[in-house]
């Protein structure tokens, strides 16, 4: 069965951006001139994602409604001739072919949020999408997760080299290489601490789900933070003999979580375009 699906966790607080993700949501803020979500958006669009499933809570509505058709404020420019404008609407509108939105009242974990989304699954693979991770790649993360995923249909993780002085900030696997940058994961640590860490191959925002997740998620218990933790069921799962590989995915991955990693994300897009580095180039220049 082909993933046509994608589920994008996009209910979070964002606590670490505040105090401006209290009336606007880190993945609405900008990256250049898009939203941080729109990259994301892209990404499962370009891999051939059909239908995205938005898990969202109060007061990130928006999130959907940026993607939705605004009949009236296409009517009003088209009325006033701003036909570029209209054009720029358009082409986000049109993005997204199945869009479905659901609201995760309590926000209890990542866990608990991919649960929600099982009935819009449905019996089927799927992808999953963190909205404040982004992949700068020749192919989008999860198009070569789902490339994988054709050869063996199995559960798949995205996975990078971390500092080891950042292993704590990490969910971190440990287990068998059987392939270029595949490991057959026996281990899963939810933020170890340096010296506990097994490796230092950290789990990033890119997954690929048989419908089993499912399953495993309403097994597991709460953790001590009072969440549901992804990596429980994830080692639940290998406990009980399914399979789940960690990808070494190939680009460059950007956290937008945070201040430090959302500076440094603005920053790479932007030099992106030439005329863009060429302001960032003299500005440097000008501080040094």
């Amino acid at each position: 069965m082909e993933v046509k699906k994608a589920v994008l966790p996009v209910a979070g607080l964002g606590t670490r951006m505040l105090p401006i993700t209290k009336v606007v949501p880190k993945e609405l803020l900008n990256i250049v001139d898009r939203p941080t979500i729109e990259y994301v958006v892209d990404e499962a669009i370009e891999a051939g994602l059909e239908t995205l499933i938005f898990i969202i809570s109060q007061g990130k509505g928006n999130i959907i409604d940026y993607f939705d058709t605004n009949l009236n404020l296409r009517s009003f420019l088209r009325e006033r001739g701003k036909m570029e404008l209209l054009k720029k609407v358009e082409e986000v509108e049109d993005k997204v072919e199945h869009l479905i939105g659901i609201w995760q009242k309590t926000p209890e974990g990542l866990g608990h949020a991919i649960l929600m989304a099982e009935k819009a699954v449905g019996d089927e693979p799927f992808a999953v999408l963190l909205g404040d991770d982004l992949v700068d790649a020749e192919v989008p993360c999860i198009k070569q997760m789902i490339t994988m995923y054709k050869e063996h249909p199995a559960n798949y993780i995205a996975i990078e080299k971390v500092a080891w002085e950042d292993v704590h900030r990490y969910g971190i696997i440990e287990g068998e290489e059987v392939s270029s940058g595949l490991i057959k994961i026996k281990k899963v640590v939810e933020k170890p601490k340096r010296e506990e860490a097994p490796t230092n191959f950290a789990i990033i925002g890119r997954y690929i789900f048989n419908p089993e997740i499912f399953e495993y998620l309403k097994r597991i218990e709460k953790a001590p933070s009072g969440e549901y933790q992804l990596t429980d069921a994830i080692q639940l799962m290998i406990n009980e003999g399914k399979e789940v590989y960690a990808y070494l995915f190939e680009g460059k991955r950007f956290d937008t979580g945070n201040k430090k990693g959302y500076f440094r994300t603005v920053l790479h897009y932007a030099s992106k375009d030439p005329e863009l580095k060429e302001v960032l180039l003299s500005f440097c220049k000008e501080l040094s």
